[in-house]
């Protein structure tokens, strides 16, 4: 079915309602934050940001007696947007809710633009991305690649795990034999898992143990299946693929931080189709490529377009084997995107 096309005034209509939903809510939040600093708070402490909720968040107290407790709190007015995985100075209220009175510098953080173009941080603090995919729904080097140059241009380690290997089959075994085939060519670790039979889990809780990592990918490569895996306690909730259209279920709406037992945390995101790069330049995306390293500024024409210029190296590097169709295709599917991405 085609997608409605909304016209002027039913955007605007629209718009309004949802500007007179954020304003209330906002009214709301100043009249609870007025509400706890006019009484007793505690001292201010570190915590750890381990879920998101609209106006508030959940956070982990990490020093004194009350460390390890979990805490809903308000955000005052003038701080940016928190992410799960940020450290935040706050301070516990005497009714079980506290206030977030400043963001700690992160080390790192991953983003993507959302539906207005706006960047939005998904995840912050974390070395590890793990970038999740499996035989249904059918994976698209696009997607992945998209994810490595995120990761690159995050500086986050990336890690690709093809989930549901157990639904490996005669049909599709071609097809990921040879998407796989590319990625480990380039030297990019990878593992091969299956959360339903436990195949390959302990290999990956190696890999997790002492990081903190993030994992990310389509709705229905299943990712909740992986967190119930890895911690069985916690039995984050899991859906089945859609009998209709093949593809996932939306079952986490929120990143939540898992600690492992061994060290190390989780962030387990909500499910994306499309990860959008509108926030980073066409060197970003080059440098995403990662065999492409030694062939940039070796082309004939300095603003070469990788194209269809003589002398260009990369079509070169195409033609003798160094660099695969494969990812050709996804860097001019990026490059081509740059202008009108947003998811």
């Amino acid at each position: 079915m085609a997608k409605r096309q909304l016209n002027r005034r039913q955007n605007w209509r629209i718009e309004k309602i949802q500007g007179e939903r954020a304003a209330r809510a906002a009214k709301r939040e100043s009249q609870a934050l007025e509400t706890l600093e006019g009484g007793d708070l505690g001292p201010e402490q570190t915590g750890l940001v381990i879920a998101h909720f609209g106006v508030q968040v959940e956070v982990e107290a990490l020093e004194g007696e009350h460390a390890g407790q979990v805490c809903r709190c308000y955000l005052r007015a003038n701080l940016p947007s928190l992410v799960t995985g940020d450290k935040v100075v706050w301070r516990a209220g005497n009714q079980g809710i506290g206030v977030i009175v400043a963001q700690l510098p992160r080390s790192t953080e991953l983003c993507r633009p959302d539906s207005r173009g706006q960047l939005k941080p998904v995840a912050a603090n974390v070395d590890l991305i793990v970038i999740v995919f499996a035989p249904m729904p059918e994976p698209h080097a696009n997607l992945i690649d998209r994810y490595l140059v995120a990761a690159e241009h995050a500086s986050i380690h990336p890690l690709l795990l093809l989930n549901k290997a157990d639904l490996i089959d005669e049909q599709n075994a071609p097809a990921l034999n040879a998407l796989l085939a590319v990625y480990r060519q380039l030297g990019y670790p990878l593992l091969e898992v299956s959360a339903h039979q436990g195949d390959g889990m302990q290999q990956l809780q190696a890999r997790l143990d002492g990081h903190i990592s993030v994992f990310v990918g389509q709705s229905g490569v299943g990712k909740s299946s992986l967190v119930n895996s890895l911690l069985p306690e916690v039995q984050a909730r899991v859906g089945a693929l859609s009998e209709w259209s093949g593809q996932g279920t939306h079952t986490t709406t929120t990143a939540r931080l898992f600690h492992f037992p061994g060290g190390g945390e989780l962030i387990d995101s909500p499910g994306i189709r499309e990860f959008g790069l509108g926030h980073v330049s066409r060197a970003d995306v080059e440098a995403g490529f990662i065999e492409f390293a030694d062939l940039l500024g070796t082309c004939r024409f300095r603003d070469c377009k990788h194209d269809r210029e003589p002398g260009c190296a990369l079509l070169g590097a195409l033609e003798d084997g160094r660099v695969q169709q494969q990812r050709m295709n996804s860097y001019r599917s990026i490059i081509a995107s740059l202008t009108q991405d947003t998811y």
